[in-house]
C-alpha cells in the first residue's frame, strides 16, 4: 500500500518547518524507545540513529536555504 503524505511547492521557510516536525517525530520515537533495561547495544543504536537524523535535518535545512525562495517536496508512504 502506497499513499502521498505530502506533495506540493512550499516556501523555503515552510518547507524547513515541515521537515523539521517530521524529523523531531521520528527523533521523538527513537528517544522514548531508550529504556534503563535495555541492553546497552539497543542503546548505542537508538543514539546512533538519533545523532543521524540530528545530522540528516542540518543537511537538509542548508540545501533548502541553499536553494531559492520555493522547494517541491514529496512524501511516499510504501507500506509492505
Amino acid at each position: 500500500m502506497k499513499f502521498q503524505l505530502i506533495q506540493g511547492n512550499f516556501s523555503a521557510n515552510d518547507a524547513i518547518d515541515i521537515l523539521t516536525h517530521m524529523f523531531e517525530i521520528k527523533i521523538k520515537y527513537h528517544e522514548n524507545k531508550i529504556d534503563k533495561d535495555m541492553p546497552e547495544e539497543d542503546v548505542k543504536m537508538r543514539e546512533k540513529k538519533i545523532k543521524q537524523l540530528q545530522n540528516d535535518l542540518e543537511e537538509v535545512r542548508k540545501f533548502i536555504k541553499q536553494g531559492g525562495e520555493f522547494s517541491n517536496l514529496q512524501a511516499i508512504i510504501d507500506i509492505t
